[in-house]
């Protein structure tokens, strides 16, 4: 992460009104495929933040100041990261959505949904929070040194709140429920 990197944001209601009027803004969603099949601002690219190309996503869709990328995450986080990476490769017509997906949705925005999916996000507080009761379980039933699974959960959790980086969430981003095929296949490079 670059210390003075200032990174511009819009809210969900600016970002629609640009479009609106008519202004060629480039929407691209930066979570899962499995996040993005639930549901994911209409209009929308998928490029997962895991695999961003920031040059070829540039040169792709035509980015310029006169045409700049809006960025979706779930909730902000992701999409600041993703821009960054655009800053960073030299790409800085980038605007990051206030409060992401989530934002967009809760301000009745067109979204499009797709089958029912758990967040990247609840799916680390599902899976910390098993491990955590497993080992407390497992301690008190069975043999003490199972607390330690508690007690490395809970530095795991303290380690991505102080560092913002999550092993767990990238982990989980990979696995088969939270891919999509339908939008794999748009991912492909084109001939």
């Amino acid at each position: 992460m670059i210390a003075d990197m200032e990174i511009a944001t819009i809210s969900p209601i600016q970002a629609e009104a640009r479009r609106v009027k008519g202004e060629i803004l480039h929407f691209v969603d930066v979570r899962s495929p499995g996040e993005y099949a639930a549901v994911h601002a209409t209009g929308a690219k998928l490029y997962p933040l895991d695999n961003l190309q920031p040059g070829e996503i540039a040169k792709e869709l035509g980015v310029s100041a006169s045409a700049p990328l809006v960025i979706l995450c779930a909730g902000g986080n992701r999409a600041k990261k993703a821009a960054e990476k655009f800053i960073t490769a030299g790409i800085p017509h980038c605007l990051v959505v206030d409060g992401g997906t989530r934002a967009w949705e809760t301000a009745g925005l067109p979204v499009v949904r797709g089958k029912g999916m758990i967040s990247i996000e609840r799916q680390v507080r599902i899976g910390a929070g098993a491990f955590v009761l497993t080992g407390v379980l497992l301690g008190s039933w069975l043999d003490p040194m199972w607390f330690f699974l508690s007690g490395l959960v809970g530095a795991g959790l303290i380690f991505a709140g102080i560092t913002d980086w999550c092993g767990m969430g990238l982990l989980l981003a990979k696995m088969p429920w939270n891919q999509s095929k339908t939008v794999a296949c748009r991912l492909s490079p084109r001939a």
